[in-house]
């Protein structure tokens, strides 16, 4: 009876589970029995091996549901409980991951917490779990009620002081700090495995383009030009796996996941307006042409995820043979060959060949005598070639559940992509993921729902779900100047602030003080593959709080800002967001109104150019905010470039107003 597709994977398992909520809770303390809470994703390779080899099994089922209640837990619906119990694991183990298994009290505090177990491993472990229980009921109650302390005292209590400052030497010492750890052959990282982390090279396009440092922006190019090239992106049909196993993005773990899908189109689109670098171009259109084929619902929505498996393998829906290339693409297979490393005995496992590149199409088109364009012309055709036949097999199962944060990612990503390539499609599908969220993912009191499936809106929302709802509507606005999005924007602010914000620390819990209470009321502070909800909402304070002249939004972001700023000096990448957030602090941003007629004429001739560091308004008419009013001439489009209230002299060309924004 659940939305979930992970947890009707598991509907017909011996093992007897419950969805998490009171029914399970109130079963366990009843009987007096522990909790065994399995958190996991749909897309989830190990959580598939560990279902096959433990949950289907009878014997294991037996012990199971004789001696504990079993919770299934999808990590992506409800991600507040994840956030938990995973901490509790890095407390205990030093490591987390999925699938996530914890043995915790009848009262859901956290007992014994681990990840993948073989059969054999899980067995033992819960037949030691039961009897070390049973012998020793006091020393059981104590580890428990230690960790849930631990889990519960690592919230940030004390905010820093309201007086702050940041300076560019701040943004020199965190790049120092991202030097010194980066892969300067293969781009991320040092290291395996190698994350994505979008927002990371973000914040680095964005210091590069502040300090003029083409070291930095090397950084960004040398790691979107090796993922580009590995196979970590699908070659064939566009879109990238979740990560690569190796430190050279060859060989990914296969899962397709929406939220990474969608920001690195908005990275990939930045990345190609300030370099104008042509493969980027064509990684944000096969991207989003896998995301409309692939991730879209005829509602507007956008489904989670794509599963590494299928036919129970990892990988082989996107893996070849030799002999498969070759009688695929006839006369263009050796090119292909050449292009893509394939070989008879397989460059991953025997006989399977992922698609990657490592020679330059230079060498390729020296090698077989083709200009560019006839190259790509090849190239192209021996793609579709490939997805044609690739489509006769049988597909990796979809999550087709709509998450309103990871909509809202997308639904930035789309509105990215427009605003650098004016593709007028890319437009309507934002705003008619925008329209699916504010229709039936938000109620009449802004609040929003987590999630959607089956015509149905389900589970109070997340923090998350606010920040990066409230983000791509902000950015909608910048692109259509349409104050709809920026109103609704403010009231999600509002509604935040009522619901989810601590006095205390300056900061904002995960969950709303509507929810359920659990056995800690969580913060999402650092950043990881996806920017934490706590900086995205600093971020969205900031830039309204200057939309809307808002005091006190801006006096709230600078000192949640300053509270972690020793972390965000050398966090690198978990705390890149934190770190833009910090580069409009030492710069402060350009407002830029554009009021007229020819408004998106001259929003997309801006377009152009890479400017990280403006905000901007404006429309036909002045509208209803501040800035905008008395600046309407008739009969000419004006701009006026802004900075902290004061203006320059109003200007009636683009390139007048590039040279006022010339710093």
């Amino acid at each position: 009876h659940e939305s979930s597709p992970y947890l009707l994977q598991h509907a017909h398992n011996p093992v007897h589970w419950y969805p998490w909520g009171d029914k399970a809770l109130k079963k366990a303390e009843k009987e007096n029995k522990l909790l065994i809470i399995s958190i996991g994703y749909a897309a989830c390779h190990w959580c598939h091996v560990m279902e096959h080899e433990s949950f289907e099994d009878a014997e294991v089922a037996e012990i199971m549901n004789s001696n504990f209640v079993a919770v299934k837990v999808d990590r992506e619906e409800r991600p507040d409980i994840d956030q938990i119990y995973m901490h509790a694991a890095q407390l205990q183990t030093g490591r987390g991951g999925w699938p996530l298994n914890v043995i915790a009290l009848p009262d859901g505090r956290p007992l014994y917490c681990g990840t993948y177990f073989s059969r054999l491993r899980w067995l033992s472990l819960l037949e030691q779990i039961i009897r070390y229980v049973k012998e020793h009921p006091y020393e059981t109650e104590e580890k428990a009620r230690a960790l849930t302390h631990a889990v519960k005292e690592s919230e940030i209590k004390q905010p820093a002081g309201d007086i702050y400052n940041f300076s560019i030497d701040d943004l020199h010492r965190i790049y120092a700090n991202w030097d010194l750890n980066f892969d300067r052959v293969y781009g991320g990282h040092k290291g395996a495995p190698k994350f994505p982390m979008p927002a990371g090279y973000l914040f680095l396009l964005h210091y590069a383009y502040l300090s003029n440092n083409s070291d930095a922006l090397s950084m960004v190019t040398t790691t979107l030009n090796k993922m580009a090239d590995g196979g970590i992106y699908d070659q064939a049909g566009g879109g990238f796996a979740r990560y690569s196993t190796d430190d050279r993005w060859k060989v990914p773990h296969f899962e397709k996941m929406l939220y990474d899908n969608a920001q690195l189109v908005s990275l990939y689109a930045l990345a190609y307006q300030h370099t104008k670098i042509p493969r980027y171009r064509l990684v944000v259109y096969q991207t989003l042409e896998f995301i409309a084929q692939e991730l879209t619902s005829e509602e507007g929505g956008f489904y989670s995820s794509l599963d590494a498996d299928s036919e129970g393998k990892e990988g082989k829906f996107y893996v070849w043979s030799f002999s498969e290339i070759e009688k695929t693409l006839g006369e263009d297979a050796p090119l292909i060959i050449d292009c893509y490393n394939i070989s008879k005995e397989g460059n991953w496992e025997t006989g399977r060949n992922i698609l990657y590149k490592t020679l330059s199409d230079q060498e390729i088109m020296k090698k077989y005598r083709l200009s560019k364009e006839a190259l790509e012309d090849r190239i192209l055709s021996a793609n579709n070639l490939l997805l044609k036949e690739r489509s006769k097999r049988i597909q990796p199962t979809l999550d087709d559940k709509i998450l309103t944060s990871w909509n809202a990612l997308m639904l930035k990503a789309y509105t990215d992509a427009y605003r650098v390539f004016a593709e007028k499609e890319f437009l309507e599908t934002a705003v008619r993921n925008a329209d699916f969220i504010l229709k039936n993912l938000k109620s009449v009191d802004h609040r929003l729902n987590r999630s959607y499936k089956n015509g149905k809106p389900g589970i109070n929302a997340f923090l998350d779900d606010y920040a990066f709802t409230i983000d791509a509507l902000v950015t909608l606005y910048q692109s259509t100047f349409n104050e709809l999005y920026l109103m609704e924007a403010r009231h999600l602010v509002d509604y935040t602030l009522l619901h989810f914000y601590d006095r205390e620390s300056g900061m904002f819990f995960y969950t709303s003080d509507q929810d359920r209470r659990q056995i800690a009321r969580k913060m999402e502070i650092a950043d990881n593959v996806i920017p934490s909800s706590n900086s995205q909402m600093a971020k969205n304070l900031f830039i309204l709080g200057h939309y809307f002249y808002n005091d006190a939004y801006l006096k709230s972001a600078g000192k949640m800002l300053n509270t972690i700023r020793e972390q965000a000096m050398t966090g690198e990448a978990y705390y890149a967001n934190w770190d833009i957030l910090m580069a409009w602090m030492v710069c402060k941003p350009y407002e830029v109104v554009i009021i007229g007629e020819e408004y998106a004429v001259f929003k997309q001739e801006f377009d152009r150019y890479y400017l990280p560091d403006v905000f901007w308004s404006g429309g036909k008419e002045e509208g209803k905010l501040h800035l905008l009013k008395g600046k309407r001439v008739p009969g000419q489009t004006t701009v006026y470039v802004c900075v902290d209230k004061t203006c320059e002299m109003p200007v009636t060309t683009v390139e007048e107003a590039l040279q006022q924004l010339h710093r």
